[in-house]
């Protein structure tokens, strides 16, 4: 697998790619964006055929520049298993930390166990701590059937370096 920053022709592929994997979807338009105005603080990886495979969206939080807001994972069922998500998640600590961010968020919902374990030993492995709390509870969500889980938020630090060895 190569890991890169995307450019603005993944975007369509990383729109399937959302499909595929069952995530809530973004519009076609919102993934050619992100590719050009948040590429930097995302990453994709493609196979040896150059399919992508994975990625990941994040961006700087505006009130909050230390701070880095994880948006999606997703991983095609074809190539899981092969700790992609947990590559990406090292990719990008590693640039955000070399800007001199200190913080990782993202919000996951209580069954969520892969992800939950997925920044756990992300938290563990850079010597920082993973906090939990509630922050979108069902009434932010419209109605809709199925109904929109709760959302917890994982603030994980201060981060330093990826252990080496």
């Amino acid at each position: 697998m190569r890991l890169s920053h995307p450019s603005a022709e993944d975007g369509p592929h990383m729109w399937r790619l959302a499909g595929k994997a069952g995530m809530d979807v973004n519009s076609p338009y919102a993934y050619a964006l992100w590719c050009r105005d948040f590429a930097q603080t995302s990453v994709i990886a493609r196979d040896d055929e150059g399919r992508v495979a994975a990625y990941v969206t994040g961006f700087v939080r505006p009130d909050s520049p230390d701070t880095y807001f994880l948006w999606q994972v997703a991983v095609d069922a074809e190539f899981r298993g092969q700790r992609l998500a947990r590559r990406m998640l090292d990719f990008i600590g590693d640039s955000i930390t070399r800007r001199g961010l200190r913080y990782l968020e993202a919000t996951v919902t209580a069954d969520n166990t892969a992800s939950r374990a997925l920044f756990a030993s992300f938290a563990r492995d850079r010597g920082a701590e993973a906090v939990w709390s509630p922050l979108f509870g069902g009434e932010h969500f419209p109605e809709g059937d199925p109904p929109h889980d709760p959302e917890d938020l994982v603030r994980i630090g201060p981060l330093g370096s990826k252990p080496q060895g």
